[in-house]
Formats: C-alpha cells, structure tokens, sequence
C-alpha cells in the first residue's frame, strides 16, 4: 500500500507522527525526526518535505515530531503502512475559483485526529483507502469533503461552510463497500463567511450515480436548504442509485426540512447500521486511537 498526502500550508499546533503520541505532548519523543522552523541544529529539518524523504522507504514505525510554526510547502507521503496525525492544521490559500486541495489521500489505515483542514473548494480529498478524521476541522463551500473509492469515517468535527454549495460530493459509481460516514459532527458558518450563504448549503450532491453518505446526530447551527440534498446538476441529476440519509439532525439549521425525494430519512433501528465498522471495518479499533470517539 502507498499513502500520498499533498499539504499547502501547514501551521502546527503540536505535532505529526507516524506512531500515535496523544494529543498532549508538547515535547518530542525518543528517536523523532524533528522539524523546527529556521533551525539550524545539526539533526533536525526546516521542512516536513525534508523530514519526510529522510524517512526509509518502508513500513516500520516512524516518527515526525514537528514544533510549532507555519511552515509554506507542499509534501508528499508514500511510505507503505498505516499513518497518524495529531493537531496539524493544513490550509490551501488559493481561495474561490478553482480546485484547491488541503489534503489528497490514498492511504489505509489513516488516522487525523484534531486536525484542521482549510479551504474552499475541494478542501479535502478522500479518494480511497480506509480513513478517520476526529474531533478535527473541515471548512470549505463547494463540494468539500468529496472522492470515489474512499471508506472514510467523520466524528466530532467542526465541519464550517464559508459559503454557499455542498458539504459532499461522493464519486461512488458502483454499489461496494465505500461511503461516508458522519457521526456527531456540528455544521456552522466559519468566520468571514460569504453573507448570502444560510439556505443555500446542503449536505451533499452526487459526483458519481452511486453516491453514498450518511450523517447522524449532527447539529446544523445554519440554515440548509430545505431540500437537505442536491442533484449533481439540472438535466445531469445523477439521483437513481445514490444513498443521501440522515438521522437525528438537529439544530436550527434544520428548521422546515422538506427532504428531496431521492434521499432517506433513517429510523433509530436503520441509523445503527451505520457506524465507524461499517465505514471502515469491524477491526477499527487495531488501529484507531479510540480516545478519540465519542
């Protein structure tokens, strides 16, 4: 397996590692490649880029401990095994008007837990493999948390909408065992948010026929669109096969709700069915720092 991840701006609260560290440690462990901004100490890196080709290119456990700073760059990971980040904040700074990913990934067993993730369109790139974004930040407008083959699971976060568009674009166009998953996520405006935004966000349009999302328990504190769900594009619905559901939405962005027809209000017994084994499989837990979850 390879694992590629693509940053354009990183400003680091604590630290990124390919061994699970807790999210209070503010001191590097025995053994890490340090990465310190301006350093000039034999030993440690001025970049992440160059910490991360120091590293040996294969599946043993690694890690990076990065002090405090922003650090401008784009970087590429694609060590074979599993990896996990801690209190990263990973901004793409285009802005509106074309794609810019925060982060693009193709790995397995991937783990990001209080991070953030700052954008616009396209913010984050769940394109395959198994994932878990945790207690972290997404923000972004159109079509933010989007990809085709991804088997990704969302808890806890901040999911902020800077102005109108959708939250998901699933590219599924086959009926397997991929979709996402959002459990106990709470939907806001982020700051500086475009000011026609409330009524026209959704929680999701289909980039592929056989889109598949579900949120549960989320509090949305901005006005959707009373639809919830949108087509893809008008004459190009892509509605026959997809999957839209939630459950237990709250808050008042849900006010008045009148559901598209194409999409799945769950019952308690339903909404069970989907959870972190079925977005990314019953052995989570080998591999998922648990602290995490609700």
């Amino acid at each position: 397996m390879t694992f590629s991840i693509r940053f354009i701006l990183i400003s680091v609260i604590l630290a990124l590692c390919e061994s699970a560290l807790g999210a209070s440690r503010t001191t590097p462990p025995a053994g890490a490649v340090i990465v310190r901004a301006g350093t000039t100490t034999a030993g440690e890196f001025s970049t992440v880029s160059k910490a991360v080709n120091s590293l040996p290119n294969d599946s043993s456990t690694r890690t990076i401990f990065i002090f405090p700073g922003t650090y401008t760059e784009q970087v590429n990971i694609t060590r074979p095994g599993p990896l996990t980040m801690y209190n990263v904040n990973v901004k793409n700074t285009f802005g509106q008007g074309s794609q810019a990913i925060a982060i693009s990934q193709y790995g397995t067993r991937v783990g990001l837990y209080g991070c953030g993730f700052f954008g616009f369109q396209d913010t984050v790139l769940a394109e395959q493999g198994t994932q878990v974004f945790l207690r972290g930040y997404i923000q972004g407008a159109t079509d933010f948390i989007f990809g085709q083959r991804g088997q990704a699971y969302f808890e806890r976060n901040t999911i902020a909408v800077s102005a109108h568009g959708c939250i998901t674009a699933s590219g599924r166009t086959s009926n397997d065992n991929t979709s996402y998953v959002f459990n106990d996520n709470t939907v806001v405006l982020s700051s500086g948010a475009a000011s026609d935004t409330a009524g026209r966000i959704f929680l999701g349009r289909p980039w592929g026929d056989f889109a598949k999302v579900i949120f549960k328990n989320t509090v949305v504190n901005v006005a959707l669109n009373t639809t919830v769900w949108s087509i893809w594009n008008v004459g190009d619905e892509r509605t026959d096969d997809v999957f839209f559901a939630d459950f237990n939405t709250t808050g008042s962005g849900i006010a008045g709700a009148k559901r598209a027809s194409f999409s799945t209000l769950l019952s308690a017994s339903q909404a069970s069915a989907f959870s972190i084994s079925s977005a990314v499989g019953s052995d989570f837990a080998t591999w998922v720092d648990t602290t995490y979850l609700a």
